[in-house]
């Protein structure tokens, strides 16, 4: 799934290739990708785009005041061209949920793999109609978001802390990958509660989050769109690593299988050498 580094890569990519021009036409080939009717797809169509902005992991691009919105989920991705192919858009089984064409030919199609169809298309007035985006916590990459807020955001949450990094209501834009590699670089296990951190881990999870979300969003700006997956995970300590050496201590990172996803840590580095029990609900082994 693409995180905040991604899709802010992303919007800084179609920024400079999409803003000042008009969008001649928007094709859907999902017809159940589109999360809104009023402003209809049309209302797109011969507007010019002025603005792209990221807000936690969705892309905005704002075309005359109606704004598309659209967020990749899992498994969704963009896919751009300097000259649009012409074979018709058509509905079916195909990884295209949409395509977007600008007044010079470029354009882009939005896809997804895979039969769990999560992609999402909004058209709106005001990017704060779009729901996912109404209930969005504060961006941990703000340059107001200061320690004391951060302090502030976990005090008295007695919830594991990996699961409050990724929680968009807490933290916009901050997902799986991203939060195994924060805590991976804070030497914090993934099973602290975020009420019971000392001031010292507070300000050790804060810059690491800061400086692991900085680092990635660097590396991956200027990339085109066909790049960041793949930049993406060569940048990994630890997501994605199960069975690799932890490239801080040597140790071999491991693994918990949650119904729906993984998560990937070093014993060593994060829990005093214990091993995480791999199964559902797991608790460190005694």
């Amino acid at each position: 799934m693409p995180e905040l580094p991604e899709v802010e890569a992303l919007t800084r990519f179609l920024r400079g290739r999409v803003v000042g021009h008009a969008i001649a036409s928007v094709r859907l080939a999902s017809i159940s990708a589109l999360k809104t009717f009023d402003p209809p797809l049309s209302a797109l169509e011969g507007a010019t785009v002025t603005a792209a902005e990221r807000h936690g992991k969705f892309v905005d691009l704002d075309a005359g005041g109606t704004h598309l919105v659209f967020h990749l989920a899992r498994a969704g991705w963009l896919r751009w061209y300097d000259t649009l192919p012409t074979t018709p858009v058509k509905p079916g089984k195909s990884p295209l949920a949409m395509r977007l064409r600008l007044d010079d030919d470029a354009g882009f199609d939005l896809t997804e793999a895979g039969t769990k169809k999560s992609l999402a298309v909004y058209v709106v007035r005001d990017p704060s109609d779009v729901p996912g985006i109404a209930r969005l916590g504060p961006d941990p990459t703000s340059p107001d978001f200061s320690l004391d807020d951060f302090a502030a955001v976990l005090r008295g949450r007695r919830t594991q802390i990996k699961g409050v990094l990724r929680d968009q209501s807490v933290f916009a834009g901050i997902g799986n990958a991203y939060s195994d590699e924060i805590l991976h670089a804070a030497r914090m296990s993934p099973y602290a509660l975020a009420a019971t951190l000392t001031p010292e881990q507070v300000g050790t999870l804060y810059s690491a989050m800061r400086d692991t979300l900085a680092e990635a969003v660097t590396v991956a700006s200027g990339k085109p769109p066909a790049d960041l997956k793949d930049a993406k995970r060569r940048g990994m300590q630890v997501h994605g690593r199960t069975g690799e050496t932890c490239p801080v201590c040597g140790d071999t990172v491991r693994q918990v299988i949650f119904a729906d996803s993984t998560f990937q840590y070093c014993p060593t580095c994060q829990t005093g050498g214990k091993p995480l029990a791999d199964r559902l609900r797991s608790r460190l082994v005694k």
